[in-house]
């Protein structure tokens, strides 16, 4: 789809999720409103409708932001639907006597020039820009952080048993506490959102080749999709991809 925000940037996106190869039923949930400058990947945990319950009630929440005057209050909207969603999935939890129960998030927001990255979890974000690959978030897990202090090298995290386990969620605390990163958009940016299935078969070389090899994003999740189903899938997969372009007929008129 195609949208366009207040400050003269188009958007052209696109998302695909799949419940992959081993998996019998899709935890994941995702949502782009390219007219309001908000994208966002959940993955659930919990099991089947725990897991499922979790990432959508986070998404539902994220639909009815609204239209925001700034980045700040974009920003202040987002994080108040995260709290409501927080708050939900503990309800949903309690109702069922459930025990773990949560989702990750991986959250793009786009105002004018300004994005801002929030994420809890290891679902991520990525910026193509000028042809290189740049990770923006950074996994809350415990093997990041295994590999941060320098106990683990990437060849062994991929073996580790605890590679799965999650540090920080949406809906396992009474303070979500999500992160957040801020930069400044440029004309031909291209953004990836997407769950650990999509990254625990595909590099960041991968991604990137990947980024490079269309300028259509729908073109580029159904490549994305089908590479990760080929080499087994054992998640759910999800991907957002958009690029970034001026609106240069809106420069010609204010000229």
């Amino acid at each position: 789809m195609t949208g366009e925000d207040d400050d003269g940037f188009l958007f052209d996106d696109a998302m695909l999720s799949h419940q992959g190869v081993v998996r019998d039923h899709n935890e994941d949930n995702m949502i782009a409103m390219p007219d309001i400058g908000v994208w966002a990947v959940a993955d659930g945990m919990g099991g089947h409708q725990a897991g499922d319950a979790a990432s959508r009630i986070i998404v539902e929440e994220i639909a009815s932001i609204g239209l925001p005057v700034s980045a700040l209050d974009q920003r202040a909207r987002f994080l108040e639907r995260i709290d409501r969603a927080n708050q939900g999935i503990l309800a949903h939890a309690r109702e069922r006597a459930l025990t773990t129960v949560g989702s990750t998030l991986a959250a793009l927001l786009i105002h004018g020039h300004e994005f801002a990255c929030i994420w809890a979890g290891d679902s991520r974000v990525y910026l193509l820009r000028k042809g290189l690959l740049h990770r923006l978030t950074t996994d809350h897990s415990e093997v990041a952080r295994l590999i941060a202090s320098g106990e683990l090298d990437e060849a062994e995290a991929q073996n580790y048993p605890g590679r799965n386990v999650i540090t920080k969620a949406i809906g396992i605390q009474l303070n979500p506490s999500p992160e957040t990163v801020t930069g400044v958009v440029e004309e031909g940016d291209v953004f990836l959102l997407c769950s650990d299935g999509l990254t625990e078969h595909n590099s960041d070389d991968d991604l990137r080749m990947a980024l490079l090899a269309s300028e259509q994003p729908r073109r580029i999740v159904e490549h994305l999709l089908g590479q990760t189903l080929d080499r087994g899938a054992r998640d759910n997969v999800t991907a957002i991809v958009l690029r970034c372009l001026r609106d240069h007929s809106r420069d010609d008129a204010e000229a």
